[in-house]
């Protein structure tokens, strides 16, 4: 019994991070799939080139809650039910690979940075706000979403350790999660990194047409 507890909340946590709100809120709104024009990605980046900025808002929304739900429902009931550190961390790396690899859309998600960012806010305030802080950073002097994400991505674990025992207290589980969603968010950038390289990389604020996109998409 002592272990069926965290694989449930581990199991929900995964499940919850599998909705992908990019594609759901594009349906309720009347847009067309962000699968299918632009980077091709299912985020909230990707669903502003629609030109739907209320869009792309409830998008970036929705996904960082539900990276922020799982973890601070663990935090807020989980003691009585022996829920710890460690699956604290499973809740938060779960929620995170639900949204990379969601069981409802064929396991393609997203890149997470929404989801990740959510997480962070649900382990520590302070945590998450610094990780945003450097996202926002990056992106306006470099206009580059992709890079701003890369920077947080790595910055995110070394914040953690750094200021533990400072502003929050650092623990192992928590601290290998946090260094595992940065790699994976790396991974997940890779094509980004080598558009970013060879200088082809899209800047914030420019738009697509999905229109156009989804008809190529439906020829090919």
């Amino acid at each position: 019994m002592n272990a069926f507890y965290p694989f449930l909340a581990t199991l929900a946590a995964y499940l919850i991070g599998s909705l992908s709100f990019a594609v759901i809120v594009s349906r309720v709104m009347g847009l067309h799939d962000p699968r299918t024009y632009g980077s091709g990605n299912p985020g909230a980046t990707n669903v502003l080139r629609s030109g739907s900025k209320p869009a792309a808002i409830a998008t970036l929304l929705l996904d960082a809650l539900k990276g922020w739900l799982p973890v601070m429902l663990v935090q807020w009931f989980g003691k009585p039910y022996g829920l710890g550190d460690g699956t604290l961390a499973a809740v938060a790396l779960a929620a995170f690979l639900g949204h990379l690899y969601p069981v409802f859309f064929r396991f393609k998600g997203g890149k997470g940075v929404a989801t990740a960012l959510g997480v962070l806010l649900g382990i520590s305030g302070w945590l998450g706000l610094a990780t945003a802080l450097t996202w926002l950073i990056i992106a306006v002097f470099f206009r580059y979403s992709s890079l701003a994400s890369l920077v947080a991505a790595v910055f995110a674990p070394v914040y953690y350790v750094l200021f533990g025992g400072v502003l929050w207290y650092t623990e192992g589980p928590v601290t290998a999660a946090i260094v595992a969603m940065g790699l994976l968010l790396i991974w997940r950038h890779r094509e980004n990194i080598q558009r970013l390289i060879a200088g082809k990389e899209s800047r914030l604020g420019k738009k697509s047409d999905p229109a156009k996109a989804a008809g190529k998409n439906k020829r090919g």
